[in-house]
């Protein structure tokens, strides 16, 4: 007797599904999540609205800020903005990661997901990578209008410009961790809006993006200086004019370093949490 339920018992352990592989996981739930954006291209259609009118206001409207005294001299304002532009577009939609998250917490998706052998970072990480395959679209097709119609042609060249785009959408994949944390914290969709339009939008304003520091009044400029964000437009600037000097470039990478480690940790505690 004893035997035999020694043998159903291992019998029954020896056909237990495990789980697909982690990897299997991120690649089959990144590609529902890009099927998505897929059906609905709206998503990426309105993302792109506002660097795009940010892209040809400040080009038509203040190209009298690329005469301000500290600009640097031979840039046109259309090349200097661009990367700025970039970062902004990564920003905006780093957003939208933690958006999306708490929209498949409310609509019952991860319920269902979490019912299945799924590894909870899976979950994360192929938000984070769907939503990254879409900044990559958005900054393609703004880099696109920008040489096409407004003449944008950084000294830094092809290689130039494609290192601004792998500088940007480093930025808004850091960031987008962020965001993750913040909805598996926060699911709703309010605050996150709110803490968008309180922080981000502003810290745009109060770094170099659009003017140099040292134009900015005193007391935006120390905000300016510890502002994570100057250092990313900084690093995506000098890559993209050819500056022989990129020491913005390391300082950038390892805050968005920081930036993502802590997501991370924070986002999968977070999302642990019962539903």
């Amino acid at each position: 007797m004893t035997s035999t339920l020694a043998r159903a018992q291992g019998s029954a352990t020896a056909v237990r599904w495990p789980g697909s592989s982690l990897w299997s996981q991120i690649m089959i739930l990144t590609e529902r999540s890009l099927g998505a954006l897929v059906q609905d291209p709206q998503i990426i259609l309105f993302g792109l609205l506002q660097p795009i009118v940010m892209l040809f206001l400040f080009t038509q409207v203040f190209a009298n800020l690329g005469s301000t005294p500290n600009f640097p001299p031979g840039i046109s304002y259309v090349d200097y903005l661009v990367p700025a532009v970039l970062v902004d577009n990564a920003v905006q939609s780093s957003l939208q990661s933690g958006v999306g998250l708490v929209e498949d917490l409310k609509n019952g998706v991860v319920s269902r997901l979490r019912s299945l052998p799924i590894q909870p970072a899976s979950m994360l990480v192929a938000r984070s990578l769907s939503d990254l395959a879409r900044g990559a679209v958005q900054v393609v097709v703004i880099l696109l209008l920008a040489t096409t119609m407004l003449g944008y042609s950084p000294d830094g060249g092809f290689g130039g410009m494609a290192a601004s785009l792998l500088l940007a959408l480093m930025v808004g994949w850091a960031l987008g961790w962020v965001f993750l944390a913040f909805g598996t914290w926060l699911r709703r969709a309010e605050p996150m809006q709110n803490i968008s339009f309180i922080a981000l939008f502003p810290l745009m304003f109060a770094s170099s993006a659009y003017v140099p520091v040292a134009d900015l009044p005193a007391w935006l400029q120390v905000v300016a200086q510890v502002n994570p964000l100057t250092y990313a437009v900084d690093a995506t600037r000098a890559v993209a004019l050819g500056f022989a000097n990129t020491s913005a470039v390391l300082p950038a990478i390892v805050i968005c370093s920081i930036i993502t480690a802590a997501g991370v940790v924070f986002a999968i505690l977070g999302f642990r949490r019962p539903l």
